[in-house]
């Protein structure tokens, strides 16, 4: 019997990190925990680029674009999206969602979700601290995980 699972080991990886620069007051502070992560997987910072979109909308369409080019071994999406008054924040929460779920079936590499649906700006702000509880460390991790595992199928 074989066992396939997901490990840390990340060296030789080349990863995308697609980040939105709306809500950068939180966005950034993911990006710091997912290359924190990052480095303390093995991955060298040459082989990571940093995409910046514009908002959580374009963050899908930016991760296939990365997954398709195959520069990329997995990408990591990262965004925040906090409630308003008005119903924008389900169409743009569903949609950014689903098309991280398409572009990841789409291209066949692994993309992480990092994007942040929350409440309130407190909210968005605890899942951004330092550390491995830091939403964008999490997404990283799961991003390079799943890498070694889609590495391991092809074998």
């Amino acid at each position: 019997m074989r066992t396939i699972e997901a490990r840390p080991a990340a060296s030789g990886l080349r990863v995308a990190v697609v980040v939105s620069k709306y809500n950068d007051f939180v966005t950034d502070r993911l990006q710091t925990g997912a290359l924190a992560a990052l480095a303390k997987l093995g991955v060298a910072s040459g082989l990571i680029t940093v995409v910046k979109v514009p908002g959580a909308f374009e963050i899908s369409l930016a991760a296939q674009q990365a997954a398709a080019s195959a520069a990329y071994d997995c990408v990591v999406c990262l965004g925040c999206l906090i409630r308003g008054a008005t119903a924008h924040f389900e169409y743009i929460a569903s949609a950014v969602s689903h098309g991280i779920t398409a572009a990841a079936a789409a291209t066949g590499v692994p993309i992480a979700f990092g994007v942040l649906t929350t409440n309130s700006v407190e909210e968005a702000i605890e899942r951004a601290g330092e550390g491995p509880a830091n939403k964008g460390w999490e997404a990283a991790v799961a991003a390079v995980e799943m890498a070694t595992v889609i590495a391991q199928l092809k074998q």
